[in-house]
C-alpha cells in the first residue's frame, strides 16, 4: 500500500517502510516526511504490530533533503517546519514504543543518515555511502542527528563527521559505530527484518519504558534545532551551498 512517497507492508508481527522518491534517489521531501510521520504514529500505537523496518526502494535509503522542496524565506518559516514536521517525525522513531531497525543500500545522506541513525538498530550493505552533507550547503544538521549521531560515534568524532562531512563506506562506519551491521550488497533489508523478529520478541511494554527513559534529552536538542536552524538557514553560505550543489562545485563560503 502505497502512501504518499512511503511504500508500507506488514510481515505479522513487522511492519516494512520504503522511502520511495523515483529518479531521485529517495530524496527526503515535505510529502514524504509528513507520510513517514503519520504510519509511524499508528504503528507505534498499534499493539499487533512489535517492530518496524525503515528502508528505502531502488537500492538506495534516501540522498537527503529534496533542495527544490524547501524554500522557507524567514525565521518563523522555517521554525513551523521544524516543528511541525521534523520534530514530531524524529520522536516517533527515537522516542516512540516500538523499535525501529534501519536498512541502508547505496546512500545515506544528509537526511538519510539522520533518518537511519535515529534508528535502534542499523544495518548497511557494502558498498552503501554514509554523509552527514548539512554543512555541504550550509547549513546545520537537523532531524535529531546532533542528538543520535554523538551516541553513536561519540562527541568528538561526531563534530568531525559534521564539520568534514566525509563520506564513509559500510566498512569504515562499522568500525566508527555508525551502523552496526555490514552484510552483502542487496540484503541490508533480508538481515534488518531478521533483527526485527528478534526484537519483536522482547517485552514491548519494558522496550518502550527503557527507550522512552534513554531518549531524554531528546527534546532539548530538537529545541536546539528550532532557535539555531534558521539563521544559517537564511545565510548567504546556505545560498551559495544550493547553488554549488546545482552546479556540482565546491562551494565558496564567506560565514554570513
Amino acid at each position: 500500500m502505497l502512501t504518499g512517497e512511503v511504500l508500507y507492508e506488514r510481515e505479522d508481527r513487522i511492519a516494512i517502510l520504503t522511502l520511495r522518491t523515483e529518479g531521485k534517489l529517495n530524496a527526503f521531501t515535505t510529502s514524504m516526511r509528513d507520510s513517514l510521520t503519520q504510519r509511524l504514529c499508528e504503528l507505534n500505537d498499534d499493539s499487533e504490530c512489535r517492530a518496524i523496518v525503515l528502508t528505502g526502494a531502488d537500492g538506495n535509503f534516501s540522498a537527503g533533503a529534496d533542495m527544490a522542496g524547501w524554500g522557507e524565506k524567514t525565521v518563523r518559516e522555517c521554525r513551523v517546519r521544524l516543528k511541525r514536521g521534523g520534530t514530531p517525525l524524529i520522536r516517533e522513531i527515537v522516542a516512540g514504543a516500538k523499535p525501529v531497525i534501519a536498512a541502508v543500500e547505496g546512500y545515506a545522506y544528509g537526511a538519510g543518515l539522520a533518518l537511519s541513525c535515529a534508528c535502534d538498530y542499523l544495518v548497511a550493505a557494502d558498498g552503501a555511502k554514509l554523509c552527514c552533507a548539512f554543512t555541504r550547503v550550509g547549513f546545520i544538521p537537523d532531524l535529531g542527528l546532533m542528538y543520535t549521531l554523538p551516541r553513536r560515534v561519540g562527541l568528538t568524532r561526531a563534530l568531525q563527521l559534521i564539520a568534514l562531512a566525509d563520506v564513509v563506506d559500510a566498512k569504515r562506519a562499522l568500525e566508527l559505530g555508525l551502523v552496526d551491521a555490514v552484510v552483502a550488497k542487496g540484503t541490508a533489508l533480508e538481515r534488518a527484518k531478521a533483527m526485527a523478529l528478534r526484537y519483536a520478541d522482547a517485552p514491548p511494554l519494558a522496550f518502550e519504558l527503557v527507550k522512552g527513559a534513554m531518549s531524554r534529552g531528546l527534546d532539548a536538542m530538537l529545541q536546539s534545532e528550532l532557535e539555531l536552524q534558521p539563521m544559517p538557514w537564511l545565510s548567504e553560505d546556505h545560498e551559495e551551498g544550493k547553488r554549488a550543489f546545482a552546479e556540482k562545485r565546491k562551494p565558496r563560503f564567506k560565514g554570513r
